[in-house]
Protein backbone atom coordinates (compact mmCIF):
# COMPACT_ATOMS: atom_id res chain seq x y z
CA UNK A 1 0.00 0.00 0.00
CA UNK A 2 1.38 3.63 -0.71
CA UNK A 3 0.22 5.30 2.66
CA UNK A 4 2.26 1.87 4.04
CA UNK A 5 5.08 2.60 2.16
CA UNK A 6 5.53 6.26 2.70
CA UNK A 7 5.13 5.72 6.45
CA UNK A 8 7.90 3.56 6.75
CA UNK A 9 10.65 5.05 4.31
CA UNK A 10 9.66 8.39 5.84
CA UNK A 11 11.26 7.12 9.12
CA UNK A 12 14.88 6.42 7.29
CA UNK A 13 17.52 8.27 7.83
CA UNK A 14 17.79 9.53 4.31
CA UNK A 15 14.29 11.68 4.52
CA UNK A 16 14.12 12.46 8.10
CA UNK A 17 17.44 14.16 8.23
CA UNK A 18 17.14 15.72 4.94
CA UNK A 19 13.85 16.61 6.09
CA UNK A 20 15.34 18.68 9.04
CA UNK A 21 18.62 19.68 7.66
CA UNK A 22 16.61 22.89 6.44
CA UNK A 23 15.27 23.76 9.99
CA UNK A 24 18.85 23.65 11.29
CA UNK A 25 20.83 25.69 8.46
CA UNK A 26 17.62 28.48 9.13
CA UNK A 27 18.32 28.78 12.91
CA UNK A 28 21.82 28.60 12.68
CA UNK A 29 21.44 30.98 9.62
CA UNK A 30 19.48 33.66 11.69
CA UNK A 31 21.36 33.26 14.67
CA UNK A 32 24.58 34.46 12.46
CA UNK A 33 22.92 37.09 11.20
CA UNK A 34 22.39 38.89 14.56
CA UNK A 35 25.59 40.55 16.82
CA UNK A 36 26.95 37.71 18.76
CA UNK A 37 26.12 39.55 22.12
CA UNK A 38 22.40 39.38 20.96
CA UNK A 39 22.72 35.88 19.96
CA UNK A 40 24.45 34.48 23.07
CA UNK A 41 21.18 35.96 25.14
CA UNK A 42 18.10 34.32 23.03
CA UNK A 43 19.91 31.22 21.83
CA UNK A 44 17.54 28.31 22.11
CA UNK A 45 18.65 27.15 26.08
CA UNK A 46 18.84 23.43 24.59
CA UNK A 47 21.80 24.84 21.91
CA UNK A 48 23.23 26.88 24.02
CA UNK A 49 23.27 23.57 26.49
CA UNK A 50 24.69 21.11 23.76
CA UNK A 51 27.69 23.49 22.45
CA UNK A 52 28.32 24.53 26.58
CA UNK A 53 29.26 20.96 26.63
CA UNK A 54 31.69 20.91 23.55
CA UNK A 55 32.91 23.90 24.96
CA UNK A 56 33.91 22.25 28.11
CA UNK A 57 35.55 19.50 26.24
CA UNK A 58 37.26 21.05 23.37
CA UNK A 59 37.62 24.98 24.66
CA UNK A 60 37.23 27.67 21.89
CA UNK A 61 37.01 24.87 19.15
CA UNK A 62 34.07 22.88 20.99
CA UNK A 63 31.09 24.94 18.98
CA UNK A 64 33.34 23.86 15.58
CA UNK A 65 33.55 20.41 16.81
CA UNK A 66 29.57 20.37 18.05
CA UNK A 67 29.30 20.90 14.29
CA UNK A 68 31.62 19.23 12.62
CA UNK A 69 30.18 16.20 14.57
CA UNK A 70 26.57 16.83 14.14
CA UNK A 71 26.72 16.94 10.37
CA UNK A 72 29.35 14.29 10.28
CA UNK A 73 27.00 11.68 12.26
CA UNK A 74 24.18 12.66 10.20
CA UNK A 75 26.36 12.09 7.04
CA UNK A 76 27.27 9.00 7.68
CA UNK A 77 23.14 7.84 8.84
CA UNK A 78 22.44 8.81 5.65
CA UNK A 79 24.87 6.91 3.82
CA UNK A 80 24.17 4.13 5.73
CA UNK A 81 20.61 4.68 5.30
CA UNK A 82 21.59 4.65 0.81
CA UNK A 83 24.04 1.67 1.53
CA UNK A 84 21.31 -0.66 3.40
CA UNK A 85 18.13 0.39 0.84
CA UNK A 86 19.23 2.03 -2.39
CA UNK A 87 16.95 4.56 -4.05
CA UNK A 88 16.68 7.65 -5.11
CA UNK A 89 14.60 10.40 -2.33
CA UNK A 90 11.08 11.06 -3.70
CA UNK A 91 10.36 14.93 -2.93
CA UNK A 92 6.81 13.83 -2.97
CA UNK A 93 7.29 12.49 0.07
CA UNK A 94 9.49 14.97 1.57
CA UNK A 95 6.33 17.71 0.78
CA UNK A 96 4.15 14.81 2.00
CA UNK A 97 6.18 15.43 5.35
CA UNK A 98 5.75 18.98 5.50
CA UNK A 99 2.37 18.96 5.29
CA UNK A 100 2.27 16.21 8.23
CA UNK A 101 4.03 18.62 10.33
CA UNK A 102 2.27 21.18 9.47
CA UNK A 103 -0.87 19.14 10.78
CA UNK A 104 0.81 17.78 14.14
CA UNK A 105 1.92 21.88 14.50
CA UNK A 106 -2.12 22.49 14.26
CA UNK A 107 -3.54 20.06 16.74
CA UNK A 108 -0.80 19.70 19.12
CA UNK A 109 -1.52 22.49 21.24
CA UNK A 110 -5.66 21.60 21.56
CA UNK A 111 -4.16 17.84 22.20
CA UNK A 112 -1.74 18.68 24.80
CA UNK A 113 -4.52 21.43 26.43
CA UNK A 114 -7.09 18.74 26.73
CA UNK A 115 -5.31 15.82 28.01
CA UNK A 116 -3.48 17.88 31.04
CA UNK A 117 -6.75 19.80 31.56
CA UNK A 118 -7.99 16.19 31.99
CA UNK A 119 -5.21 15.52 34.14
CA UNK A 120 -6.08 18.86 36.29
CA UNK A 121 -9.22 17.36 36.88
CA UNK A 122 -10.96 20.31 34.34
CA UNK A 123 -8.39 23.20 35.51
CA UNK A 124 -7.30 24.88 32.71
CA UNK A 125 -3.80 24.81 31.78
CA UNK A 126 -2.45 27.82 30.89
CA UNK A 127 1.13 28.37 29.60
CA UNK A 128 2.96 31.67 29.99
CA UNK A 129 5.95 32.21 27.89
CA UNK A 130 8.12 34.34 30.53
CA UNK A 131 10.23 37.42 28.54
CA UNK A 132 9.77 35.34 25.00
CA UNK A 133 6.47 37.51 24.10
CA UNK A 134 9.07 40.85 24.62
CA UNK A 135 11.14 39.48 21.75
CA UNK A 136 10.94 40.58 17.95
CA UNK A 137 9.58 38.89 15.70
CA UNK A 138 13.01 37.83 14.23
CA UNK A 139 14.10 36.75 17.28
CA UNK A 140 10.72 34.76 18.37
CA UNK A 141 11.22 32.51 14.90
CA UNK A 142 14.72 31.95 15.75
CA UNK A 143 13.85 31.09 18.72
CA UNK A 144 10.95 28.72 17.68
CA UNK A 145 13.60 27.17 14.69
CA UNK A 146 16.06 26.14 17.10
CA UNK A 147 13.22 25.01 19.77
CA UNK A 148 12.66 22.47 17.17
CA UNK A 149 15.83 21.73 15.66
CA UNK A 150 17.85 21.39 19.18
CA UNK A 151 14.94 20.41 21.56
CA UNK A 152 14.18 17.66 19.51
CA UNK A 153 17.67 16.70 19.46
CA UNK A 154 18.46 16.43 22.96
CA UNK A 155 14.88 15.28 24.40
CA UNK A 156 14.21 13.11 21.99
CA UNK A 157 17.23 11.38 19.58
CA UNK A 158 19.96 11.85 22.64
CA UNK A 159 17.13 11.27 25.99
CA UNK A 160 14.78 9.02 24.72
CA UNK A 161 16.90 6.78 22.49
CA UNK A 162 19.73 6.62 25.23
CA UNK A 163 16.69 5.86 27.58
CA UNK A 164 15.21 2.94 25.31
CA UNK A 165 19.20 1.82 25.15
CA UNK A 166 19.71 1.99 28.51
CA UNK A 167 16.09 0.15 29.57
CA UNK A 168 17.10 -2.90 26.66
CA UNK A 169 20.75 -3.28 28.27
CA UNK A 170 18.85 -3.86 31.84
CA UNK A 171 16.72 -6.42 30.38
CA UNK A 172 13.37 -4.86 30.25
CA UNK A 173 11.21 -5.62 26.95
CA UNK A 174 11.12 -3.18 24.55
CA UNK A 175 7.75 -1.54 24.86
CA UNK A 176 8.80 -0.90 28.62
CA UNK A 177 11.86 0.77 27.83
CA UNK A 178 10.11 2.36 25.44
CA UNK A 179 7.48 3.57 27.39
CA UNK A 180 9.54 4.52 30.32
CA UNK A 181 11.87 6.59 28.41
CA UNK A 182 8.95 8.62 26.74
CA UNK A 183 7.69 9.46 29.98
CA UNK A 184 11.24 10.00 32.09
CA UNK A 185 11.63 12.75 29.11
CA UNK A 186 8.45 14.40 29.34
CA UNK A 187 8.94 15.54 33.13
CA UNK A 188 12.36 16.30 32.01
CA UNK A 189 11.36 18.27 29.43
CA UNK A 190 8.72 20.06 31.41
CA UNK A 191 11.50 20.94 33.40
CA UNK A 192 13.98 22.19 31.52
CA UNK A 193 11.39 25.23 30.45
CA UNK A 194 11.62 26.80 34.26
CA UNK A 195 15.17 27.46 33.27
CA UNK A 196 17.22 30.51 32.50
CA UNK A 197 15.95 34.13 31.51
CA UNK A 198 13.15 32.79 29.42
CA UNK A 199 12.40 30.28 31.47
CA UNK A 200 7.92 30.07 32.29
CA UNK A 201 7.05 30.42 35.83
CA UNK A 202 6.49 27.20 37.87
CA UNK A 203 2.92 26.52 38.39
CA UNK A 204 1.65 23.03 38.69
CA UNK A 205 -0.92 23.57 35.85
CA UNK A 206 1.78 24.81 33.50
CA UNK A 207 4.18 21.95 34.59
CA UNK A 208 1.59 19.44 33.55
CA UNK A 209 1.00 21.13 30.62
CA UNK A 210 4.33 20.87 29.10
CA UNK A 211 4.71 17.06 30.22
CA UNK A 212 2.05 15.99 28.29
CA UNK A 213 3.29 18.46 25.58
CA UNK A 214 6.54 16.17 26.14
CA UNK A 215 4.68 13.05 26.40
CA UNK A 216 2.78 14.02 22.95
CA UNK A 217 6.46 14.53 21.36
CA UNK A 218 8.40 12.10 22.21
CA UNK A 219 5.48 9.38 21.05
CA UNK A 220 5.50 11.52 18.05
CA UNK A 221 9.32 10.66 17.68
CA UNK A 222 9.16 7.22 18.34
CA UNK A 223 6.35 7.05 15.59
CA UNK A 224 7.17 9.13 12.96
CA UNK A 225 11.43 9.78 13.50
CA UNK A 226 12.78 13.03 14.11
CA UNK A 227 12.48 15.09 11.37
CA UNK A 228 9.12 15.44 11.69
CA UNK A 229 8.71 15.65 15.69
CA UNK A 230 11.18 18.63 14.82
CA UNK A 231 9.35 20.53 12.04
CA UNK A 232 6.07 19.90 14.01
CA UNK A 233 7.63 21.27 17.02
CA UNK A 234 8.98 24.40 15.45
CA UNK A 235 5.43 25.01 13.18
CA UNK A 236 3.96 24.99 16.91
CA UNK A 237 5.97 27.24 18.35
CA UNK A 238 6.13 29.73 15.51
CA UNK A 239 2.29 29.90 15.43
CA UNK A 240 2.27 30.80 19.08
CA UNK A 241 4.43 33.45 18.13
CA UNK A 242 2.89 34.64 15.58
CA UNK A 243 -0.82 34.48 17.22
CA UNK A 244 0.98 36.09 20.20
Amino acid sequence: MVLTDYLRTTRQARYSLTFALPLLLLYEGLAAAMSQSDAASVRNGADVLLKTVFMALGGRNGVTLFGVLLLGVGLWLVWRDYRKTPGRLEMSYIALMFAESVVYAAVLGTVVSTLASLLLSGQLAIVQNGSFSQLTFGTQLMVSLGAGIYEELLFRVLLVSGMVALGLRLGWRRPVAVGVAVLGSAVIFSGFHYVGPFGDTLTVASFTFRAVAGLVLSGLYVARGFGIVAWSHALYDLGIAMLG
